[in-house]
């Protein structure tokens, strides 16, 4: 054998020291606990929603389902605006993302162009408004006056750009699309619009990921205003829907006795199975997007 695979031989087998192998053992000790703590109460939440109340209200640990019940999902299926709610915040979720993108994208990717006259004013009109708001009766006011209230458009134009968001894919495309690659594509013939819809964008898939499971997020979990913007019952998204089905099954008028008791019961466990269905969909997906989520994080972290 010669010395070259000698040495390769040695550093491939080159063994952990004691120091770092306790240090290796405490970070997998560390990360499994920290992973529990964040684990367990989704788990607890899940397993409360389908045990009998009188045992999570005990405080017993849960590990496992007690006392099967699940009264409180026959009652949550039951309610006739449960469905209309699940219809209603997917339809304002998905139109809410497609109107932030529109909007979020082009505006960043024009304000990472240090050509562009008047940037630096325009970036702190945005950021002023990040510490300083008109307030919530200004807001009310605006959307009475340009006649979108008690309309799907209530909910997804004013919230249509984030300013946060707006700040991370700026910062991505001044890290990501040099100035170099611009003057290039220009040469080629490339308008700014052309090298915008041509390169800007298919180069830009992680960060539109993320701005989409930002936006839709925030979209999926609205509730302060709906309330505020929308009237009619058929039109409230799936977290009002649910707000409204535990009020109403919090009026136990004319119960008493076992009547009152399972009543209660149905309460108690409402409130969990109200978590669960509410999260359900993001559940599901964030497995599948975690490594977006995770690039997010680093975009952000780019100095704008």
């Amino acid at each position: 054998m010669s010395k070259s695979a000698d040495k390769t031989a040695g550093i491939v087998g080159v063994k952990e020291s004691v120091g770092d192998h306790i240090f290796n053992v405490f970070n997998t000790i560390l990360m499994i606990l920290i992973s529990v703590v964040i684990v367990y109460p989704l788990w607890y939440v899940i397993l409360a929603s389908i045990t009998d109340p009188a045992i999570v209200n005990s405080g017993k640990f849960l590990l496992l389902p007690q006392g099967f019940y699940v009264a409180g999902y026959q009652e949550a299926f039951d309610y006739p605006q449960i469905w209309a709610g699940y219809k209603n915040s997917i339809i304002y979720t998905v139109v809410g993302v497609i109107v932030a993108l529109v909007a979020t994208i082009p505006g960043a990717y024009a304000l990472s162009r240090r050509d562009m006259a008047g940037r630096k004013g325009i970036m702190f009109l945005f950021t002023f408004t990040m510490f300083f708001n008109g307030g919530m009766i200004p807001l009310f006011l605006t959307v009475q006056n340009v006649n979108i209230y008690n309309t799907m458009w209530a909910i997804v134009l004013p919230i249509g750009v984030s300013v946060y968001n707006l700040i991370v894919c700026r910062s991505f495309f001044e890290a990501n699309l040099p100035i170099e690659l611009l003057e290039a594509s220009k040469l080629d013939g490339c308008s700014d619009f052309g090298f915008f819809f041509k390169i800007a964008i298919p180069l830009s898939s992680t960060i539109i990921a993320v701005m989409v499971l930002f936006y839709a997020t925030g979209l999926w979990n609205i509730y302060f205003n709906a309330i505020m913007f929308l009237r009619d019952e058929d039109k409230m998204p799936l977290q009002v829907v649910l707000r409204n089905l535990i009020l109403s099954n919090q009026l136990m008028q004319g119960a008493s006795g076992a009547e009152l008791v399972e009543k209660q019961k149905l309460v108690d466990q409402l409130k969990y199975v109200i978590v669960t269905l509410a999260a359900f969909p993001l559940v599901i997906v964030y497995p599948f997007v975690q490594k977006y989520f995770a690039k997010g994080v680093m975009v952000g972290a780019v100095k704008g």
